[in-house]
């Protein structure tokens, strides 16, 4: 009954989680928890502002359970002391982040716990970078900042619908810009990676189809005009993507471990 609850709640963006994953597999799904992070609190958010209130309900849900899921498969997968630590600091911060995410939205209550979310983002990104590490394959990287990619689509949804619904935090504007630079950054280096195959080049070129529309939605804010539907169908549209994309990167990560293995 569990488990067919779980696939129940599974969202639009399905991982392909195993027990007994690779390395690869590890630095998707644990880049995959940094962008849950950041959606169940911009689910939050569509909640209190009232923008798409049913299928943000429905995503901040499947968001929890996919997170719970996926933060005890990266247990069973973690094969040293340094990834279980990083895991543990995790495991502090989501326990009580659970319990107030999925409270009853306060305008109120947003600033502290969108500082919390972020220390929890922190710690996520902290596991990535430990299991990207351990793995010493230079693709690991690919895997990584393409993963990076689906949490800045959602950080900067998140980050539009604080300002949208007058959360006030004069930090807001500055995370928005900045997780706005640090996609055009990362998705400039993704175009030029040596490692890409044709199939990604081709879906690379549909995210950077798609995030020009995106932008000029982000740009219609500055003059007190805010489209939240449409950023958060076109992010949404973004993260697929990118999520496929990172999953193309895995299989080339996987390829090349294989080989560097003997296998």
């Amino acid at each position: 009954m569990l488990f067919a609850l779980m696939m129940v709640l599974i969202p639009v963006v399905v991982p392909n989680v195993s027990w007994g994953m690779t390395d690869a597999e590890a630095i998707n799904v644990s880049g995959r928890q940094r962008m849950l992070s950041q959606r169940m609190m911009k689910n939050y958010l569509m909640l209190g502002a009232d923008v798409k209130a049913a299928e943000a309900q429905r995503q901040l849900d499947s968001a929890v359970a996919l997170f719970e899921s996926q933060f005890l498969s990266l247990r069973d997968y973690a094969p040293t002391d340094v990834i279980n630590k990083r895991l543990d600091a995790v495991e502090a911060l989501w326990l009580p982040h659970r319990e107030a995410i999925l409270a009853a939205p306060n305008r109120d209550d947003a600033v502290p716990l969108m500082q919390e979310n972020l220390s929890l983002l922190k710690a996520c990104d902290d596991v990535v970078k430990a299991i990207e590490a351990h793995s010493g394959i230079a693709s690991g990287y690919l895997v990584n900042i393409s993963g990076r990619q689906r949490m800045l689509s959602q950080k900067i949804a998140k980050a539009y619908l604080a300002i949208y619904w007058r959360v006030e935090d004069p930090r807001l504007e500055e995370e928005f810009n900045a997780a706005i630079d640090l996609f055009e950054g990362a998705l400039e280096e993704l175009e030029a990676a040596d490692d890409n195959t044709v199939a990604l080049e081709v879906a690379l070129n549909r995210v950077r189809n798609q995030w020009r529309f995106s932008q000029s939605g982000f740009k219609l804010g500055s003059d007190g005009r805010y489209v939240p539907t449409v950023i958060s169908v076109t992010t949404e549209s973004i993260l697929k993507k990118m999520d496929d994309i990172t999953g193309q990167y895995a299989a080339v990560m996987q390829r090349q471990q294989m080989v560097a293995s003997g296998e």
